[in-house]
């Protein structure tokens, strides 16, 4: 996200603050709950960061890339206005003999704090550009600040993560599985969708585990009992946007044998028939070497029991490519599983090593190029195996969200389907209706006729 992706006017005089967040929707979460109480407190957002009286970089720390982004991120804010507080995943590294990497890389940071740390941020905040006045809450929007366009928001249900998987450093930035009250989770859904929301992406580091920490003890939402659990989540998720006719899409679902309970909400149109599930690889060697939970060596059957339940489910996933050890028999392995299963989108990282990480010391290390080339041929069977599941649609009619409509859809526009994600899977181009007099609207659901497949994208007139 830019510096001005997000500005709000104010009087003059008012302290301004500008904002950059990177990195996952957790961390977009995180930071639309920081602008809400920046908003609250009377600061205005800055379109540029010389126009600004100091800047926050919510940063991301997972990957090499990741890492390099957000110290660049901080570096421009350094350069372009010299008062910057930095939060996030990256915030929680330590560097070289302890103390922050941040202030290290950057000393003449203002403040670093970890990720979802809205109060420490904010008395950073206090202290370097204090308040203009006292809150008055009823100024907000009942959905709080949100980054994401008014028909589609991220609700996260948890923080951290109770697995020790070897490739990844996520629990020592995000701490062990913390779930949300169920009641607060809940309750947020409902501003949302009574805001406009017509797609609710739901996210967290381990959906499915959501509960375990506090033993999917019992809550309460408008009075009534709930399970802290993930298929009592979604029931009630359902309920709540079935008067809005709104979506309610999971993201980061493990494939524990319980998500098999929550596949019949998808057959029944309750929830979307939509699946994010972090696979990572097939072969059992490799998922012991990398400690994944949930009998992944059993993946497969599960898949063709989720399929059976649910014909119409759309399954993406991330995989890594070149993991230490990996031989080529188990990389062949992961490339025909990729097949059988017919993972509709699939994404794939060469492996890449992360401070911290106990992955790194595993014997086996293989060549940057070995994991480049591995990376290159996994994505080649994905995108023939997506493609052929694509065509599958040409000649369906669909339900479609749209996303954008230049001259009200006259000419067409951009859309997306059940099976679509936004930001991160394909999209259906609209073409201009059959009718003249067919109007589509940014935030509203059309039908259209899927006419062509092009790479990862279909093609689709409004009906």
């Amino acid at each position: 996200m830019t510096e001005d992706a997000v500005a709000t006017e104010s009087p003059a005089g008012t302290p301004r603050i500008g904002f950059v967040s990177l990195g996952c929707p957790k961390a977009l979460t995180d930071s639309e709950l920081i602008l809400t109480q920046l908003a609250a407190e009377g600061y205005a957002t800055a379109k540029t960061f010389d126009g600004a009286d100091l800047v926050i970089v919510n940063t991301c720390g997972f990957i090499d890339a990741a890492v390099k982004e957000s110290l660049d991120s901080i570096g421009d804010a350094l350069a372009a206005n010299g008062r910057v507080i930095v939060t996030g995943c990256l915030g929680a590294k330590p560097g070289e003999g302890g103390g922050s990497f941040v202030q290290q890389i950057h000393p003449s940071v203002l403040a670093v704090t970890g990720p979802h740390a809205t109060q420490e941020v904010m008395d950073a905040v206090h202290r370097h550009l204090p308040r203009p006045h006292d809150p008055f809450v009823d100024l907000l929007p009942a959905q709080g600040i949100k980054l994401t366009p008014k028909h589609y928001a991220y609700l996260k249900i948890s923080e951290g993560c109770n697995h020790r998987c070897t490739f990844c450093i996520i629990p020592s930035l995000r701490g062990d599985l913390v779930s949300r009250p169920v009641g607060d989770v809940l309750g947020e859904a409902r501003r949302l969708f009574e805001a406009g929301v017509k797609e609710l992406l739901i996210v967290s580091q381990d959906t499915s585990a959501y509960g375990v920490d506090v033993k999917f003890r019992t809550g309460f939402f408008d009075g009534r009992p709930v399970k802290t659990r993930m298929l009592d989540l979604c029931e009630q998720l359902a309920r709540l946007a079935e008067p809005f006719g709104a979506w309610v899409r999971l993201h980061y679902v493990y494939p524990y044998p319980h998500v098999d309970e929550v596949v019949p909400l998808m057959a029944e149109g309750r929830v979307l028939p939509y699946l994010d599930v972090p696979f990572q690889h097939s072969h059992p060697d490799v998922l012991r070497r990398m400690k994944r939970p949930a009998s992944g060596e059993r993946n497969l059957e599960r898949i063709q029991r989720w399929r059976e339940i649910c014909p119409e489910l759309v399954i993406r996933s991330t995989f890594i490519a070149g993991f230490p050890g990996e031989t080529e028999a188990e990389f062949e392995h992961l490339l025909d599983f990729l097949r059988e299963a017919k993972i509709d989108r699939a994404g794939c990282f060469a492996y890449s090593p992360v401070a911290g990480a106990q992955a790194n010391d595993l014997p086996g290390a293989l060549p940057a190029e070995v994991r480049e080339e591995r990376r290159s041929r996994f994505m080649a069977v994905a995108e023939a195996v997506s493609s052929a599941r694509l065509e599958r649609r040409v000649g369906a009619t669909m339900q479609l969200l749209v996303d954008a409509a230049p001259s009200l859809g006259r000419r067409g526009g951009r859309a997306r389907s059940y099976a679509d994600a936004p930001e991160i899977d394909g999209i259906v181009r609209l073409l201009a209706p059959e009718k003249a007099s067919r109007q589509l609207r940014v935030g509203e659901f059309t039908r259209a006729r899927i006419v062509d497949c092009e790479g990862h994208d279909l093609v689709g007139v409004p009906i």
